[in-house]
């Protein structure tokens, strides 16, 4: 991952974007810290719908006393609209 000071990237963002468009993730700092990355559209819908997965997973895993798989949610979700 190419790192670039954000008055470069300010100077050069149609440069950048091309990289990014090319599939380069490209971080850009301030003062030698991290602030932000250049991410290809399609990675970064990936890594939300995976962090959105797993949160559901976490929220799931705390309730008591309900023995549901996924597929007996789906289920009990789509009767409701059959009537």
């Amino acid at each position: 991952m190419r790192k670039v000071q954000a008055t470069e990237a300010k100077t050069h963002l149609a440069h950048l974007l091309s990289a990014v468009e090319r599939g380069e993730t490209i971080a850009i700092t301030r003062h030698g810290k991290l602030v932000a990355h250049l991410v290809p559209t399609e990675k970064q819908d990936r890594a939300t719908r995976r962090v959105t997965v797993d949160r559901f997973k976490a929220w799931r895993a705390t309730w008591k006393g309900i023995d549901m798989s996924i597929k007996d949610i789906l289920a009990a979700r789509h009767e409701k609209y059959r009537h």
